[in-house]
């Protein structure tokens, strides 16, 4: 779409005011594509913070299965 408004803007029988609306709307597109860039990196970030909180949980999972284990061994025995 960007290179469709470029070639547009580009091109000489274009009047004066199209140029300016393609300008505009070249403009808007860029702000738009600047704004999604810092979201999809915050977005990366909390993803990146919540794998590293689910890592944790895993090991505390992990840490809890030995005990599991030998309640039940010492269950049978006592």
């Amino acid at each position: 779409m960007l290179m469709r408004l470029t070639q547009l803007l580009r091109s000489k029988k274009r009047k004066n005011s199209d140029m300016e609306n393609l300008q505009e709307a070249i403009a808007k597109i860029e702000s738009h594509e600047r704004e999604c860039s810092i979201r999809y990196a915050n977005i990366e970030r909390r993803l990146e913070s919540g794998s590293k909180r689910f890592d944790k949980l895993e090991n505390m999972i992990w840490g809890v299965y030995p005990f599991i284990v030998v309640s039940v061994i010492l269950a049978k025995f006592l």
